[in-house]
């Protein structure tokens, strides 16, 4: 490296991390109004928010022509603003409700692979592994989500429970808490946001190449721009290719995706959004999941042991796992109508489709003894969902009171299809966790296909934002919906049939296609929610917010009398109180809240399920997010719950902790610019550690066995310099430095079914492994 090209880039880095400038370092990444380049067709949507960008801009700096910086040199890990679906974009620091987002710059320099990489950035989010660790479900505040309820790509439902890339990604936001009356029916999980990658004022040409783990390649292309006159064109094409193996030995992992996403401006006043990608995902000989096994019912499971080392071979079967392909197709349509009116219409399209031949340990002693089992599963392994938003957004007087008003509506369908036959079988017990032994089984398959769930929701939405002052303001927010579900049940076509491959006795389950059940409709539910907002400085926000929601009813599956029927709709309901302060470029969020949902089960007695518990969460979290100084950067905090189900009408079940929900969870991400003076060959060198607290979790309803408390420590370093004139960036990083063994994932596998409080049994997953992380990227 010459002398030169140190000076070019020590005075590029020292402009970026000035005080002044340090909180954005360009908007390469990002497409919100916090900037003060907008297209000249996001105008409209600019105007629309003029007193969010207003606040932003005095706040942010923006970097117009070619980047000089590749993505996350200056670790802007504090984004001020949010997407709130009928709201519109928002500043955080304004909102009466618990926010916190991942931002890109999190992203690159944690060189995050999957979304579930992101979330652990999320202190009151906690994951349930589904198939691997890179599908899970996730729970906010100690509730699960639903899979499709509580979460949107760009404000738009799509399916959570597959595989996602995150470097699709542009930040990941999670809303804590309920929020029903601004997205319709869901679970109080709070809402899960996805905000993809969108064309650049600035053009991007940006080629990364990696490898992770044991020796998995990766390269990846983005590339972004605009065209035309006054740059009416928009675009971005983002492809990904990994492949090779992964932390484990006999194992492989396959990654692919092409997502393209262009903006076509019409006018001054009007943007035609269209994004569509193709990710397909697939695995082999990934460790599994692990059962606790219930051999003589109720609260008789085995305790869970000390978890396995991951990087042991054999967890898994060699010929086990899964392939799955997400294609998204998504369109909207902003308009500004005038100054004072705006508005967004857009749908989405998803297809989510899997082949899942998955292996399972069952624990059969309390010395971590298994017995494992393999089948091609004949869950649900294709969701078809269309969603939809309509929002008109708009600013009126009414005197000396400013209203923001919307009136708007959202919803989706969604349509679930099953096999009809599956092949299993199960190996004799010949390993433990920590001496897990080779099975090398024969591969399973599934035939046929039907129609096994369909769902209709569909909300309107009627909110309005009373400023009475700049100190005293008030949020009201109405939603009436709704809900129209049908569920297809199996019966047994032909008794099971046995064959014997390679020595293991093959069962082949044939099923044929029974009745469908119309759950009873629901009509105009109601789902308010309201805020009372104090600011007594502009950097400062205290609020009270009150939120009622509801949630569609349960399907019931197979061991209650009623099933393949519907339990009557679930009412939550949430109080929260928080309190947000600005200092400089820092953020700070607390907030106390308490939230209660009816929890379901099959009463002992009668063996019919329905809605009879009560699972009640309350605690604190707190957030940091920001500079702490120009060259030192953190985003992390804490959550405390104590999360309970209640009145089962069951002694054994009744006033115990919530499976999975850690009293204590907290993680802290620091990122450090080392000040080396200008010309000194390492300038720009910085460095990043991560740690991660999850506590004590109880591991079963009957609080027998519980998943013990971990720290893991992730360390990460990158070094910027220039070559052939362009901007390069090397990044390395470790994660789970300590080679921690622990269980990241716990939870009820059974909740909300037809076993739920009986004879159900809990599933967990092991926490990964040490892992190394090297990517070197170029910009052009």
């Amino acid at each position: 490296m010459t002398a030169g090209m140190v000076l070019m880039l020590s005075g590029s880095l020292g402009a970026l991390l000035a005080p002044a400038a340090h909180a954005q370092d360009r908007a390469t990444d990002t497409a919100t109004p916090n900037t003060t380049t907008v297209p000249p067709a996001d105008q409209a949507h600019k105007k629309a928010a003029d007193d969010v960008v207003a606040s932003a801009n005095a706040e942010e700096m923006t970097v117009i022509g070619h980047h000089n910086m590749v993505a996350g040199a200056a670790a802007n890990y504090n984004k001020k603003t949010a997407n709130l679906g009928p709201l519109g974009t928002r500043r955080t620091l304004d909102t009466p409700m618990s926010i916190m987002t991942v931002p890109h710059d999190v992203i690159v320099n944690q060189q995050a692979r999957n979304v579930n990489d992101l979330m652990q950035y999320i202190p009151s989010v906690q994951l349930e592994t589904r198939a691997d660790p890179g599908t899970s479900r996730p729970q906010s505040r100690g509730f699960e989500a639903d899979v499709i309820s509580n979460s949107r790509i760009d404000g738009l439902n799509a399916f959570t429970v597959t595989p996602y890339a995150a470097e699709q990604f542009d930040n990941i936001q999670v809303l804590n808490g309920l929020s029903g009356a601004l997205y319709g029916p869901q679970n109080p999980a709070g809402t899960f946001e996805y905000g993809l990658k969108r064309p650049t004022d600035e053009r991007i040409n940006r080629l990364v190449v990696g490898v992770d783990s044991i020796g998995t390649l990766m390269e990846n292309v983005d590339s972004s721009g605009r065209l035309g006159k006054h740059g009416w064109f928009g675009y971005r094409i983002n492809l990904l290719h990994g492949d090779g193996t992964t932390y484990v030995q006999d194992s492989w992992v396959r990654r692919n995706m092409v997502s393209a996403d262009f903006d076509i401006h019409f006018d001054r006043d009007t943007v035609l959004e269209l994004d569509a990608s193709h990710y397909t995902y697939d695995e082999r000989g990934m460790p599994a999941g692990i059962n606790l096994g219930n051999p003589g019912g109720g609260s008789d499971a085995y305790r869970l042991p000390e978890a396995p080392d991951l990087s042991k071979p054999h967890m898994g079967q060699s010929n086990a796992g899964f392939n799955s392909e997400n294609n998204v197709f998504l369109a909207k349509l902003r308009h500004r109508i005038n100054d004072d009116w705006s508005f967004v219409i857009g749908g989405l399209y998803q297809d989510s489709g899997r082949q899942v031949f998955e292996s399972a340990d069952t624990l059969i002693n309390n010395n971590g003894g298994y017995k494992q089992s393999m089948a091609a599963a004949t869950t649900v392994n294709d969701f078809k969902v269309g969603s939809n938003m309509a929002y008109i957004n708009g600013h009126v007087r009414t005197g000396f009171i400013r209203h923001d008003l919307v009136i708007g509506t959202n919803g989706y369908m969604e349509g679930g299809y099953n096999p009809l036959s599956g092949q299993s079988y199960v190996s004799v017990p010949s390993g433990s966790l920590d001496n897990p032994v080779a099975v090398n089984g024969p591969q399973t398959y599934y035939k046929g296909k039907y129609e096994s769930q369909y769902v209709r929701y569909q909300s309107m939405i009627l909110g309005d934002t009373v400023h009475f002052n700049r100190h005293w303001s008030a949020m009201g927010t109405l939603a009436w919906s709704w809900l129209d579900q049908d569920s297809t049940s199996t019966v047994t076509a032909e008794a099971p049939t046995k064959q014997t491959v390679d020595g293991f006795v093959v069962t082949t389950t044939h099923l044929t296609k029974g009745k469908t059940t119309h759950a009873p409709p629901v009509d105009a539910a109601f789902s308010p929610m309201a805020s009372l907002v104090y600011k007594p400085a502009d950097n400062q926000t205290a609020y009270f917010t009150y939120g009622r929601s509801l949630q569609a009813g349960t399907s019931i599956s197979t061991g209650a009398v009623n099933d393949n029927q519907y339990t009557s709709p679930v009412r939550s309901e949430e109080f929260e109180v928080g309190y947000k302060y600005m200092f400089r470029q820092m953020q700070f969020n607390i907030a106390g809240f308490r939230a209660t949902r009816s929890y379901a089960y099959i009463d002992p007695t009668t063996l019919i399920y329905g809605n009879y518990g009560t699972q009640r969460n309350y605690g604190v979290e707190f957030q940091a997010m920001g500079h702490i100084t120009p060259r030192l950067s953190v985003i992390g905090g804490m959550t405390w719950i104590d999360a309970e189900v209640l009145n089962t009408g069951n002694a054994k079940t009744s006033n115990k902790e919530a499976v999975g929900a850690a009293p204590l969870q907290a993680n802290v991400l620091l990122d450090y610019r080392i000040p080396f003076a200008t010309g000194f060959a390492l300038n720009g060198l910085a460095v990043n550690a991560n740690v991660h607290y999850t506590g004590r979790r109880a591991a079963d309803v009957y609080n027998t066995t519980y998943a013990g408390s971990y720290v893991t420590l992730d360390m990460g370093v990158r070094y910027p310099f220039r070559a052939a004139r362009h901007p390069w960036m090397a990044r390395f990083g470790v994660t789970n430095v300590a080679n921690e063994r622990y269980w990241s994932s716990v939870y009820n596998g059974t909740y909300a079914s037809s076993s739920a409080t009986s004879t159900g049994t809990s599933a967990a997953y092991a926490g990964l492994p040490r892992a190394f992380h090297f990517t070197l990227e170029a910009d052009f």
